[in-house]
Formats: C-alpha cells, structure tokens, sequence
C-alpha cells in the first residue's frame, strides 16, 4: 500500500510540473503571437508609409495641373480618386493659412513682421504637408508673420 501511496504523489507532483510547464509554454507562445502581430502592424504601417511619400510629388504635379490648367473631366476624376485612395490609406495633409506656426510641422520659407501680433502665424501655404497617423511625411511650406 505505501508503494501505490508513494506513486500517487509522484504522479501528482509530475502532473502539476507538467501542468505549470504547458502554462509556461502557452504564456510564451501568446506573447510571440502578440509580437509578430504587433510587428507586422508596424511593417505595413512603414511601407504605406514609404508608399505615401513616394506619391507626393504626384500629388504636387496633380494639384498644380488642377491649379493652372483648365479642369476637364478627366483632369477632375484623376484628382478626386487620387486624393480618395491616398485618404484610405491614411495620408492627411495639414498646412492652412492662420494656423500657429509649429517649426515641428512646418518649413517657414519667409518670415514677415508684424509689430502687433501675438506669435507667428502661417499666412501663406507654398506647399501643403502630409502625415500618416502620427508620422510626418513631409512639413508644409509656408510663410510666417509674427513678431521679430
């Protein structure tokens, strides 16, 4: 009888060490597959990233065209589903006239002074800046007005 006793509690002491072993494993294995998903997350976030910036001298090119030629039809179309499709993926331009100049998102190419204004202020946009999320692609070019 102590034999069969003697057993039981090495089995038991193996199933629990087996037990804490596969919870060991499985632990392991979550927070691999919480890696590799979070590492391809930021891969496909860097190559829509790259995508994007690598578009934006056509989207200068079609904004000019929109700019300076006569807008037909096609010329209209080209534009919106350019635009569209840059959208989808994330891209959002920033740069309008008023907004506080912010040496972080924008290249101030001139700076005009004013004796009564508070802070600088962008009154002119040469070229708008995109971002992607939090990620800046390119600063907008703008002209400053402010203080000296």
């Amino acid at each position: 009888m102590g034999r069969s006793q003697a057993f039981g509690g090495g089995t038991r002491a193996e199933l629990a060490e087996r037990t804490a072993d596969l919870q060991r494993v499985k632990a392991e294995y979550d927070n691999y597959r919480k890696r590799v998903r979070r590492d391809r997350l930021a891969v496909r976030e860097i190559a829509v990233a790259n995508v994007l910036r690598g578009l934006l001298p056509v989207l200068d090119a079609v904004d000019r065209a929109c700019a300076h030629e006569p807008m037909t039809p096609g010329l209209r179309e080209i534009a919106a589903t350019l635009r569209e499709q840059a959208g989808a993926l994330g891209l959002v331009a920033f740069g309008e006239v008023g907004d506080p100049f912010d040496p972080c998102r924008h290249e101030a190419l001139a700076h005009h002074v004013r004796a009564r204004c508070p802070g600088p202020v962008c009154t002119a946009v040469l070229r708008p800046g995109y971002r992607v999320g939090d990620q800046l692609l390119r600063p907008a070019c703008v002209e400053v007005t402010g203080p000296e």
